[in-house]
């Protein structure tokens, strides 16, 4: 069972939940989630023999969400999870992430390799810096019906999911889920002019089995606050691209592992799949050819806990067995 508690990094408080002792790992949740996305592998991994700390990552649940919005910054959540290991003790940790959690993970790898000992991306593939501002890119290619900008739009995502917090949580994971329409037939999350996105999303009598109600209760109880904080990682979008041009075409070298769901909708975003196909020769570092979860929405250590756990405990067991030798 993890247990909960508060701690001071970087000017923050960060809520975090932990299980089990042995090496570092951090679990890093992504959006809309919290802490509670990792409930099926701390029991796993604290079994393999890891201390196991997942966070509410900054703008989420009990942990402090600063107002500005420049305060999410890739430079901050990478800051965070460096702060973090650094406050428990430790100086250096197995980093893993989902969605949002992903990009985090892997920046972190790619900015301090030198206190990351593996990474593990779920869903969001390793990032290969574009030649352009990202918002730009996708504005003109969906004519600003992609979600990205509607999330840049102030005030107005934020206004129409903290009207029900509870129905825009169950749309949301039934969307991106593996049962969902969207999902199989690969579509683009695109949000039409003049309407919100949940009105265009189904809402579904029966919570997929891996999504339960109390599930649902524990998460809609997170964003009690409202969705303004993980909204601002959104709004960072161009800004990440802007901070990070001293990496351009630099490449994670740490040991890494990516996983994803043939159903997911981020590995079918434009670019996304020729770039899974390419990552085995852009990226040396990879200890396995990408691993595929058929049937797998979104949700992926939700939605298939028992092969992401596999995975996962395969890898870091690996890496450690290789510090050990």
């Amino acid at each position: 069972m993890a247990a909960h508690r508060m701690i001071d990094v970087n000017g923050i408080r960060l809520h975090i939940a932990e299980e089990g002792e042995g090496p570092l790992v951090v679990l890093l949740h992504g959006f809309p989630e919290s802490w509670h996305s990792w409930q099926h592998q701390f029991g796993p991994l604290a079994a393999a023999g890891f201390h196991v700390v997942a966070p509410d990552q900054r703008g989420y649940g009990r942990s402090d969400h600063p107002e500005d919005v420049a305060a999410y910054s890739i430079l901050h959540l990478v800051g965070d999870v460096v702060g973090l290991i650094h406050a428990l003790g430790e100086e250096k940790a197995y980093v893993v992430g989902h969605d949002w959690g992903a990009p985090v993970a892997w920046h972190t790898a790619l900015l301090r390799p030198d206190i990351v000992l593996g990474v593990a991306g779920l869903s969001v593939p390793p990032p290969f810096r574009g030649t352009q501002p990202p918002l730009g890119v996708m504005d003109r290619m969906f004519g600003g019906r992609f979600y990205w900008n509607y999330f840049n739009r102030p005030g107005v995502a934020d206004a129409e999911f903290a009207k029900d917090p509870r129905t825009t949580l169950r749309k949301f994971f039934h969307m991106a889920s593996g049962e969902a329409p969207a999902a199989a037939e690969g579509r683009q999350p695109l949000v039409e002019h003049g309407r919100g996105w949940l009105e265009t999303m189904p809402d579904p009598e029966v919570l997929p089995e891996w999504f339960t109600e109390a599930d649902l209760d524990v998460l809609t109880d997170s964003f009690s606050g409202g969705f303004t904080g993980a909204l601002n990682w959104y709004r960072n979008i161009d800004r990440n691209w802007e901070l990070t041009a001293a990496w351009h075409q630099a490449v994670v070298d740490v040991p890494a592992l990516y996983v994803y769901g043939d159903r997911d909708l981020v590995p079918a975003f434009p670019g996304t799949p020729e770039l899974i196909a390419a990552l085995p020769d852009l990226m040396p570092s990879l200890r396995r050819e990408p691993v595929r979860l058929e049937g797998c929405g979104h949700w992926t250590q939700q939605e298939r806990p028992a092969e992401v756990n596999a995975a996962l405990v395969d890898f870091l067991t690996e890496l450690r067995g290789e510090l050990r030798d």
